[in-house]
């Protein structure tokens, strides 16, 4: 098998970016040259990569199995790339952090530019993603900070554990905003918005209408605490949302109220032990315990 980087770098952005025209910009090819090397990829491995869909390239299983082979793979030679700019721009600082999403639709950014006002020539390195791939990337050296939910594995990393509180959020005109402090006793039957089924918030407080014989009624369930508030406003139920994002939207459309037993998202700031830390990313580091230990309790 002749597998060439470049037909791995065109299935990466193409499936980063949902089309072959902005891969080729991406990539400063044509798009006859995108799709030439996705061609030549298929044959190589013998394998469907992608269904062409109403013009459309749509990922197949097996496309995105080998996509997330390779993530870290291209991401870290773009690393490598913008590392050798930076030398040569003559950039003395340089922030490279991951967060999960949680944090990453407004406090994050506030938070790095914030630290930026103290550092001329610094550049940023940011990427929001699901908690797996940030532990990996800080792992092999992609990103020198993570913000992850836990679990955190102990053996690889440096970390430092946060609990974010959790508040009911529902409409404004909901029947149950009377009540000062909700439990899943009054929310038995209630039509909920959840996230996955699997990740914590949702698991503590399942946990707490089954220890209380309230009526656990999820109606939608999604993958960010954005998504699940979007839906909340929309009226389609309440669900558990945490105080940072809470806090990051504006909006007049939802109230919150405290849940009783307290549901807690953990997550940990992480960096790789084996792997010294920049001055840049101790200082951002210090920062960030600080501001993040200001929205919830540190364990």
């Amino acid at each position: 098998m002749n597998l060439r980087f470049r037909q791995l770098q065109a299935l990466h952005k193409v499936v980063e970016s949902g089309t072959v025209s902005a891969a080729a910009e991406q990539l400063n090819i044509s798009q006859p040259g995108v799709s030439n090397l996705l061609s030549q990829l298929e044959h190589n491995c013998q394998l469907k990569l992608f269904n062409r869909l109403r013009g459309k390239l749509i990922p197949t299983n097996e496309g995105l199995v080998l996509y997330n082979e390779v993530d870290t793979l291209v991401r870290g030679l773009a690393h490598v790339e913008q590392s050798v700019v930076d030398l040569q721009n003559k950039h003395t600082s340089k922030l490279q952090i991951a967060s999960i999403h949680a944090l990453s639709f407004g406090f994050m950014q506030s938070q790095i530019a914030q630290f930026s006002k103290q550092y001329k020539n610094l550049t940023v390195s940011f990427q929001s993603q699901y908690s797996q791939k940030i532990q990996e990337w800080v792992d092999v050296g992609l990103f020198e900070i993570g913000v992850s939910e836990m679990p955190v594995s102990a053996g690889p990393f440096n970390s430092l554990v946060f609990q974010i509180e959790t508040l009911c959020a529902m409409p404004v005109d909901h029947p149950l905003s009377c009540h000062k402090v909700l439990t899943p006793s009054l929310l038995s039957g209630e039509p909920l918005i959840i996230m996955g089924p699997q990740h914590m918030v949702t698991r503590r407080a399942k946990e707490a209408f089954v220890k209380a014989d309230a009526n656990w009624n999820p109606v939608v369930h999604t993958h960010l605490f954005a998504n699940q508030l979007s839906f909340i406003k929309e009226g389609m139920g309440v669900g558990l949302v945490d105080v940072i994002s809470l806090r990051n939207d504006l909006s007049d459309r939802f109230i919150t109220r405290p849940f009783l037993p307290n549901v807690n998202l953990d997550v940990a700031i992480i960096s790789a032990k084996a792997r010294p830390m920049s001055d840049t990313g101790k200082d951002f580091l210090q920062h960030l315990k600080v501001q993040l230990g200001a929205c919830c309790k540190a364990t």
